[in-house]
C-alpha cells in the first residue's frame, strides 16, 4: 500500500510540476520522499527531495529549495550513484546562487563537477563548469572563469558545434 502511495504521489507531483503548479508539486514531492523513506528506499527519497528542491526554486522559495537538498548528495554518493550526486550538488548550487551565496554556490558546483566526472557525464560536467565560470565572471575573476570554461570543455568527448567554437575561441584567447 505504501509503495503504491509513493508511486501515486510521484506521478501526481510530476503532473502538477508539468502544469506549472510548483507549490503543490513541491508539497507532493516532499510527501513522496517521506513515503520512500518509510519504505527503506533512501535513494528514491533523496531523488524526491531533489525534485522538491527544483519545484521550490521554481515557486520562488530559494531557501526551502536549498534546505530540501541538504544531505542528498551524500546519500547518492553512499549508494555509488555519482550522476545523481552531481545533480544534487547542482541543485544545491542553483539554490545558493538564487540566495546570492556565490562562494558556497561555486563550491557546490565544483563538487557537482567532480561527481559528474566520476559518472562519465561530460556534457553535464561542462554545463556545471560553465555555471562556475559565470559566477567567477560576476566576481570579476576573468582568468579563473576562462580556465573553468577550458577545463569543462576539455573533458567533452563529443562536443556540440557551439562547444567546438568556444574551445577554439578559448584556445585563441590563452
Amino acid at each position: 500500500m505504501l509503495s503504491m502511495n509513493s508511486k501515486t504521489l510521484t506521478a501526481d507531483a510530476l503532473r502538477l510540476y508539468q502544469e506549472g503548479d510548483f507549490e503543490n508539486a513541491a508539497r507532493l514531492f516532499g510527501e513522496a520522499a517521506s513515503a520512500f523513506q518509510a519504505l527503506g528506499k533512501p535513494l528514491d527519497a533523496a531523488e524526491m527531495k531533489n525534485n522538491q528542491s527544483v519545484a521550490l526554486l521554481q515557486s520562488g522559495d530559494a531557501q526551502a529549495s536549498f534546505e530540501a537538498t541538504i544531505g542528498t548528495p551524500e546519500i547518492f554518493a553512499a549508494g555509488g550513484d555519482f550522476r545523481r550526486e552531481g545533480m544534487a550538488y547542482g541543485n544545491q548550487a542553483t539554490a545558493l546562487t538564487a540566495l546570492g551565496k556565490m562562494n558556497e554556490a561555486a563550491n557546490s558546483y565544483q563538487q557537482a563537477a567532480t561527481a559528474l566526472e566520476k559518472a562519465g557525464e561530460d556534457q553535464l560536467r561542462a554545463s556545471v563548469m560553465q555555471a562556475i565560470a559565470g559566477i567567477q565572471l560576476r566576481q570579476g575573476k576573468l582568468m579563473q572563469a576562462l580556465l573553468s570554461m577550458q577545463i569543462g570543455l576539455a573533458g567533452v568527448k563529443h562536443p556540440t558545434i557551439k562547444q567546438k567554437i568556444l574551445r577554439g575561441l578559448l584556445r585563441f584567447r590563452t
